[in-house]
């Protein structure tokens, strides 16, 4: 048998987060007192102060607030209309950061956007519309393809628009963010637009039957100065100069949805474990910090701010946790961005808690992660080792609502996150050290990353040069 030295303190903290409705309660207020929580949005501002009171309410020492400012965006009218060759207005939507749009011009359907798909029709995208579906693993494909790589190999060939079609039926259209990968935030340099699995097929039929196909974009959104929120608290170590680890999963949604799976549940599970380890837990050798972090689904903005905002102190980060949409992720593993020396580490933590959990080994540049993984920071996150390759499911849709998420789940991710951070805050020897920029790079560098990457550059490169 293996042995806890945590034991007392882990029956504590299970027992009252499998005995509490806390989570369930808070859930409901996130998502059907505050809606969406679209970032910079009042629902937002008034979701991060809602967060702070309970995370002072749960007793913890230290809480705040730090703003975060930049070019948001908010939402207008928008239109799609075939001109030919069947006159019809399509039901659509525009994607966070699309700019306002006044444009005809002939649609180039692309299938699942993979990037065979783009190699293969580089010279028919110039001016054209691209639709792409939102597939994740598109067939033939070796690996996870994001929306945002989609748009941007699209930017980069020279497309006047892009649509992107739910590959899911009956959900409508699902959004995300295209605009520039920066902390300030502004507008896509062309625009972009949703459609349905259902309007998406349409028109890809229209263009097999007749060969051609005009459509006319229109849209009046907005990109405006807004102010944003990261919610922190913090339980402060013993010794005030030793290390930080931090758990954190952000609380923003999309504006069609409630963003309950996505990210609420992950934001829940924080606050339960802040709640049950100020409870229960003596002051530890190191401090454990929980950050709720705001605009993310539009470009990561609040961590990255933090990250350049904060550097003299990510020396002392221990170890940051993600938890984005935790509760709703089934199984519940633990994924480290590429840290092999720490897999050992949270195998016997594994042991020691008596769980079943795998430990494996990624990288994602799609969540609060990976600023600081890219500052060299220590990172992982709870996530699927064995994730569905379908994708999202009702994610970014509509649909995304209180009743989507469970009890268990909210329960099993606060529970394993409050244990994890006990252990690492205790540890006296911590066998990873913040990276310097080379071998950042280095990572970036291999096979498995290095295509997305480069992508990303060569759109960064192109956002400058166009402004």
């Amino acid at each position: 048998m293996t042995d806890n030295p945590f034991l007392e303190l882990d029956r504590q903290i299970v027992g009252d987060i499998y005995t509490s409705a806390e989570m369930l309660e808070t859930l409901g207020v996130l998502c059907d007192g505050y809606g969406s929580r679209f970032a910079g949005s009042p629902a937002e501002a008034g979701a991060a102060n809602y967060m702070k009171g309970k995370l002072q309410a749960y007793g913890l020492p230290r809480v705040w607030l730090e703003p975060v400012r930049y070019l948001g965006w908010r939402r207008g009218n928008s239109a799609m209309d075939v001109l030919n060759p069947v006159p019809r207005s399509i039901p659509c939507i525009t994607l966070p950061h699309s700019p306002p749009a006044n444009l005809e011009a002939e649609l180039l359907d692309l299938g699942d956007g993979a990037p065979q798909e783009f190699e293969a029709r580089a010279a028919d995208i110039a001016g054209k519309i691209v639709m792409v579906t939102s597939q994740v693993y598109p067939a033939g494909g070796r690996r996870w393809i994001h929306r945002n790589e989609k748009y941007g190999r699209a930017l980069l060939a020279g497309a006047a628009g892009f649509i992107f079609v739910n590959h899911y039926p009956g959900y409508g259209p699902a959004t995300g963010g295209i605009g520039p990968d920066d902390s300030a935030g502004g507008q896509a340099l062309i625009p972009g637009f949703a459609l349905s699995l259902e309007d998406g097929a349409y028109l890809g039929r229209l263009i097999r039957q007749n060969g051609i196909l005009r459509l006319r974009l229109t849209s009046d959104d907005v990109c405006e100065p807004v102010t944003s929120y990261n919610v922190f608290a913090e339980l402060p170590g013993r010794d005030p100069h030793a290390g930080v680890v931090m758990l954190g999963s952000h609380y923003d949604g999309h504006d069609i949805a409630q963003g309950a799976a996505d990210p609420a549940s992950g934001t829940v599970a924080v606050l339960e474990a802040a709640r049950v380890l100020a409870q229960y837990v003596p002051p530890l050798p190191h401090t454990v910090r929980f950050a709720l972090w705001g605009a993310e689904e539009i470009g990561l903005i609040g961590s990255t701010q933090y990250v350049e905002g904060h550097e003299a102190e990510l020396d002392r980060l221990r170890f940051y946790l993600n938890m984005d949409m935790a509760g709703a992720l089934d199984p519940k593993d633990i994924i480290l961005n590429e840290w092999p020396p720490l897999a050992p580490i949270f195998e016997a933590y594994r042991a020691e808690m008596a769980l079943q959990f795998g430990v494996g080994q990624s990288l994602s540049a799609h969540s609060d992660h990976f600023p600081f993984m890219l500052a060299g920071v220590p990172t992982g996150g709870i996530g699927s080792l064995s994730p569905s390759r379908d994708g999202r499911g009702y994610g970014h849709t509509k649909y995304d609502t209180f009743d989507k998420v469970d009890l268990r789940g909210l329960r099993e991710a606060a529970a394993l996150s409050a244990r994890l951070a006990l252990r690492m805050a205790s540890a006296a020897q911590w066998p990873a050290q913040r990276r310097d920029a080379a071998s950042v790079q280095a990572i970036l560098d291999t096979p498995d990353y290095r295509e997305e990457q480069e992508l990303f550059r060569q759109v960064s490169r192109y956002y400058a040069g166009a402004t």
